[in-house]
Order: structure tokens, then sequence, then C-alpha cells
């Protein structure tokens, strides 16, 4: 595969041309008005696959949106590698904070970018790192270099919880039948620094609603005589951590894996600058629980967070109320030995339990799913590890995200089979929030990094 290099900078122009097409689609699964968006952007992968060599591509339908399902088997008898992806994005959200609009691609040189950087939602999370794989796949078809079977299954619902996913992988095991999974939905420390995910932490998302008097008050006539959700919701999730920033969650911390002191040294050698990390973010100091340092926080350790609060009047003006009820979102990160199921329910004993007299609380769970760790003596681990090193000449460092991808545990229960995270974004990408984007050496980085990965995978399989 010395070659892959080449066929990149041959090819370069046509490979960035045809990922700005796809981050064209506003496929956003969140919003019903991007529901035909999203159907095309179906229709789109299909195609992408059929065109990179795949000899089956099908549109599957579920009761949300489509997932597609592509395969090129090379020799029954040989390592057969499933590819995950998801075509769908985050809703772009808030529009006025973008430098330009979510859905016009546009390469830009940046101070971490070189090079240049695709802006655009998407372009990172995680149609960029999807279709490395396709023109991975292309590269190795057209020079007849596949090593392996490959098989394809990029979804439509990953950014709403993937509800459909269960189902077809429950219903199709045979179908995704593999040897080992290959996600690229995560990202790497720095482009002179490559490292793979080996553990994601698992979610319990779940939304509040506290209800107080039957219809909003006038706040002079009934201020300080009846309860105010929005009060009592504050002081509710304020008391949800302690002075050293602890989960005060009856049980919360019962499974919580404490890791030894040698692997959180071991953790600690993944170059960090504490300065450059808080001036990225434009913060004056870095916040959470007692005991740990940062990249272990967001990392090895739970959490609980406020995702959006909101109740009462909010438009321009004043209007003097008290609003008959108050909701908030939130989530909790969880680590391995934490079940979600468990989570949940503890989450919503306690928060009605703490509830005062005077109003009425209600909890309804979202989505969630459990921690994954892959370890380091695997060999999907080492061949993507060699990979690595072949590519940009260094080893790479593990290191345990602080996200989520809820799917790869359901992989392991119904497929019986490990994931390798070979994620090649950057945490500076801005997945989620305005100004989304992928680094043009990462994209094209990662389509010369992947057959190599197919290639030692086999050979460790002999």
């Amino acid at each position: 595969m010395d070659d892959i290099a080449s066929y990149i900078e041959q090819n370069k122009e046509r490979l960035l041309n045809e990922l700005s097409q796809l981050l064209k689609i506003p496929s956003v699964s969140a919003d019903s008005a991007f529901s035909q968006d999203v159907i095309d952007m179906s229709e789109a992968i299909k195609t992408a696959l059929e065109e990179a060599g795949c000899d089956q591509v099908e549109i599957c339908d579920t009761e949300g949106y489509p997932i597609v399902y592509g395969e090129k088997i090379v020799d029954p008898s040989l390592p057969t590698i499933l590819v995950y992806g998801h075509y769908d994005v985050q809703p772009p959200d808030p529009l006025d904070l973008w430098n330009s609009p979510p859905f016009e691609p546009v390469i830009k040189e940046t101070e971490l970018h070189p090079k240049g950087a695709i802006f655009a939602r998407g372009s990172s999370d995680d149609k960029g790192q999807m279709y490395m794989h396709v023109k991975a796949l292309e590269f190795m078809v057209k020079t007849g270099q596949l090593p392996c079977n490959v098989k394809f299954m990029i979804e439509g619902e990953e950014e709403v919880g993937s509800n459909s996913l269960t189902t077809f992988v429950t219903e199709n095991r045979e179908k995704l039948a593999n040897d080992i999974i290959l996600i690229s939905d995560t990202g790497m420390i720095a482009p002179d620094v490559p490292s793979i995910t080996t553990g994601l932490r698992g979610l319990s998302y779940v939304e509040v609603e506290v209800t107080g008097p039957n219809r909003d008050l006038h706040s002079g006539l009934y201020g300080g005589a009846v309860a105010n959700p929005i009060n009592i919701l504050t002081k509710m999730i304020a008391s949800l951590h302690d002075d050293n920033n602890h989960i005060t969650i009856p049980g919360f911390y019962d499974k919580v894996e404490e890791l030894p002191q040698a692997e959180r040294m071991e953790m600690a050698k993944a170059p960090f600058n504490l300065e450059e990390y808080k001036k990225a973010l434009d913060i004056d100091a870095v916040y959470g629980e007692e005991g740990f340092t940062t990249n272990e926080r967001n990392s090895i350790r739970p959490t609980l967070d406020v995702n959006g609060i909101w109740g009462g009047y909010i438009g321009e003006g004043a209007k003097t109320v008290i609003a008959s009820k108050a909701y908030a979102k939130i989530s909790m990160r969880l680590v391995p030995q934490q079940d979600w199921t468990e989570i949940t329910e503890l989450f919503s004993k306690h928060f009605k339990c703490i509830a005062p007299k005077g109003v009425q609380v209600k909890i309804t769970p979202h989505h969630g799913g459990q921690a994954y760790v892959m370890p380091i003596d695997h060999i999907g681990y080492q061949a993507a590890a060699k990979a690595y090193e072949t590519t940009f000449g260094t080893p790479p460092v593990p290191q345990r995200g602080g996200g989520s991808i809820p799917i790869v545990a359901l992989f392991e229960k119904e497929l019986e089979s490990k994931t390798v995270l070979m994620g090649f974004g950057l945490d500076s990408d801005a997945i989620h929030s305005p100004n989304e984007h992928f680094g043009v050496w990462n994209y094209l980085k990662g389509i010369e990094t992947i057959p190599y990965f197919y290639r030692y995978f086999t050979e460790m399989n002999r």
C-alpha cells in the first residue's frame, strides 16, 4: 500500500469535493423539517458505497431513518471488518454564531490547520470521518489491495439516540457477522501525537419537569407565598453536587471503577498543557471533582451536567410572573460497571425525594448507553496501533474518551465483537457547536491510515 499517499495526492481535489457535496445536505435528524434531507443523505451514501466498490448495497428501512448497508466479500474464509458510521448531524443552531453558513462548506486556513479545514456542520461528526472509510475502500478496490472482507452499516439516527439501530442489529446478526468493528467518530490528541480511544463513557439522559401552581401567577400578588418552580428547580439542581463537586445521588458511585495509580500515571504521560487548554476555551480556571486531573475528570470519572434549563418569561422586556412549570435537561456520563438504567432510576428516585412540598416532579428518561473499554493487548488495537505508526511515524497513545457512543456496547453484546475507535478529529473541531470543522490534513491522513489497518489486522489473523 505504499502508493496510497500518491493516490491521495492525485485525487485530493476530488476527495474534498465529494465530501463537500455530502456536507451540503442538511441531514439533521432531530428536526422533522429536515426529514427529506436525511432521506436524501441515505441515498447519497448508498451511491458512494456502490461507486467505492461494494458489490451489494441496500437502504434498510426502519421505524425511523434508514440504515445503509453495504458489503464487499473477497473470500468468506478471510477476516471481516464491519465499519460503522452515521450520516445524520446535529442541529446547526445558533446560526448567528457561524462565521459561514453551516451547510455551505468552505475550506479556511487556521492556526491549527495551516493546510486548511473544512467548515460545515457534520464535517468532523461524522460525515468527514465516516467518508474516510468509503474512500479507503475505493483505493483498496481500485488497486486490488483489499486483503479481507468489509461490511458497512451507516445509520441516520446517531444524534438522536440510535433508536432504530438496536432492532436492526438484533434482527440482522448473521448479516452483520464480523471479526472486528471499526469506527471513526472520536478524535486524537494532536496531528503530531496520534492516539487511539480505548474507552468511552456511558450515558444517561433525562428531562425533568417541576410543576407548582396550576397557572402562571403575578409575582407581586403571590411572590413569597407560593413555591416558585424555577427557584425550586435551581436549588434541586445545585444540591446534586457537594462542595468538592462530588455527585450527591445515593448509590451513584457504588460501581465506579477506581483506576490503579499505575494506570493513572500511564494516562498522565499523554501530552497536555493546562494553560493552552484554558486559553483555547477562554477561561481562567478549570473546574471539577476534587482529587482528579482535568484529563481524568473528562474520561475516567462520571459526571452530571445540566444541558438546558428553561421556564417563565424570556422574551423582550419584563413580565413579573411566577411560572407554573420549570424544566431542565440533564446528562450523566458514566464509567465502566455503571449501568445506565440503574443510574437513571437512582437519579429519578433521588430527584423526586429532594423536592419540597408545594411542587410536583416528573422525570422523563430519553436515552442512554453503557461505557466501553478496549484492552490494548487486543489484536484489533494492535493492528490499529501499527497502522498509525506506519503513517504517522510514531506509536499512538492509548487514551480514554469522555464522550459516549452507546451503540459500541450494543455491538459487543449482540455481535460479540470488539470495536476499534480510530478517530482523526481534534478536540478543537467544535463538534455540536457553531463553526464545526475538520482538518483537510486529518481527513486525508485518515484515508491513508485505514487501509493499513486492514492489512495488519488480516496478517495478524493468519
